[in-house]
């Protein structure tokens, strides 16, 4: 289905406004990550939008299997279409997600979701993070993924909570997607000339620097991951887009954070707006802009 397509229909499946919240992310020129303008040595945008278009379907059914295997689909689903792994934090955050029934309400839906998560889904889980081999994800003493996990995926995730922001989700409720990072999106500031672009650039910075990014911490340590979050904040402080300094402090920011073979991407703030962006299209309170999408999506 085309961009154009879904225009009337993409509240109807999760699946769908799972792949547009995924290619409105990657189309959006957001600092350090990939986009239509900036690559990484392997991967481009496309390869983004490829694992977009494997992984709706599954979605689509995750409401009838466990998160898990939904969640172990999806990544093999994905390095057969893209070879990579382009999109692990994506799918850790939308696999719960889109498995709220629709007629459920989100914020209540995924407490359920949540609470009724098992030790196979954690195994599954494992076995998946094994499959997507993540940068920078080091070794722990309790339910490291290479063990038989002997509890249930929540609690798995809240052994890691403390340092990463994915794994927080599932012990909070989603509540930093649903409050911050989709209100963000929903509600853009109040500005006419902004696109849906910049909206989203915008609510990608807001998120960097309300917390240091997990993905820069763990790469690069806590120092780098702080000075990324004040550098994402000064950029806002100078009012991007439009104060007159913004445009070229954010160019710095985008500079620096590609420094050093990419390290420093801020890709756990990118996942979490795709989880966004998800969110509130589900909320009813954000429409794709096609014509957008359109210039990047053929």
């Amino acid at each position: 289905m085309s961009p154009s397509d879904a225009a009337t229909t993409f509240r109807s499946s999760p699946g769908e406004m799972a792949r547009l919240a995924c290619i409105m992310e990657v189309c959006a020129p957001k600092a350090g990550n990939v986009h239509p303008a900036a690559r990484f040595n392997d991967v481009t945008h496309m390869h983004f939008i490829t694992s977009a278009e494997a992984i709706a379907q599954i979605l689509n059914r995750a409401t009838s299997q466990c998160v898990g295997q939904t969640i172990l689909d999806c990544v093999i689903a994905t390095q057969q279409a893209a070879g990579s792994n382009t999109n692990l934090g994506i799918i850790l955050l939308l696999a719960p997600l889109c498995a709220v029934p629709l007629k459920m309400p989100i914020e209540s839906g995924i407490l359920k979701v949540l609470d009724d998560l098992t030790v196979e889904d954690a195994a599954l889980t494992y076995e998946a993070i094994r499959l997507a081999k993540p940068g920078g994800l080091g070794r722990v003493k309790d339910a490291d993924v290479e063990q038989l996990p002997r509890i249930n995926l929540k609690q798995a995730m809240s052994l890691a909570a403390d340092r990463d922001a994915i794994a927080r989700q599932y012990v909070c409720g989603f509540q930093d997607v649903i409050e911050s990072v989709a209100h963000d999106l929903a509600q853009p500031p109040n500005d006419t000339a902004m696109t849906q672009a910049d909206c989203i650039v915008l609510a990608h910075l807001k998120q960097m620097a309300r917390e240091p990014d997990s993905l820069i911490h763990r790469k690069c340590g806590d120092v780098v991951a702080q000075e990324s979050a004040a550098r994402a904040q000064a950029v806002i402080d100078a009012g991007w887009p439009r104060g007159r300094e913004s445009g070229t402090m954010f160019a710095t920011l985008d500079r620096w954070l590609r420094e050093d073979g990419h390290r420093r991407n801020p890709g756990t703030s990118a996942d979490l707006i795709a989880a966004g962006l998800f969110v509130a299209m589900r909320q009813g309170r954000l429409q794709p802009d096609f014509n957008w999408l359109k210039e990047h999506v053929s």
